[in-house]
């Protein structure tokens, strides 16, 4: 894929990395990602991970073809799936970013950083919430 990633309409101003494996990277977005994040892109099977683990506005758009080659060359051939976007890590410029995987699926959904026992149908918590002991 060439094309730069389109999101649903929302606030998706504050990202982050929610896990990372061999097998999947996860990024959450919100408006403010304290207590809760609304949308999520899963990327499957990344070869290439090239961002900060939280980041703000971003702005997708098509790799260039400088980036393909070079993605290309590293790999042996072009990656299924190449997502590039800039955004702001802190620093004085914004981070180039790169994510080179074989898939990608943008969820929306609500998934809380925090035990919460009453989930509604479609919510769930994030992979590192666990609900407090029994005392």
């Amino acid at each position: 894929m060439a094309a730069p990633l389109e999101l649903p309409q929302g606030s998706w101003w504050d990202w982050d990395v929610v896990s990372c494996s061999a097998g999947e990277l996860r990024l959450g977005a919100g408006h403010d990602l304290t207590y809760h994040h609304g949308l999520e892109l899963v990327f499957q099977d990344p070869v290439l991970v090239q961002c900060p683990t939280s980041f703000q506005d971003p702005v997708f758009r098509a790799p260039t073809p400088d980036e393909m080659q070079a993605v290309a060359r590293q790999f042996g051939e072009a990656p299924q799936l190449l997502v590039a976007f800039e955004a702001d890590a802190g620093g004085s410029e914004p981070a180039t970013c790169l994510v080179a995987a074989g898939s990608v699926e943008v969820l929306q959904a609500t998934v809380f950083r925090y035990w919460r026992g009453d989930l509604e149908p479609g919510q769930r918590h994030a992979p590192w919430v666990r609900p407090p002991e029994h005392q």
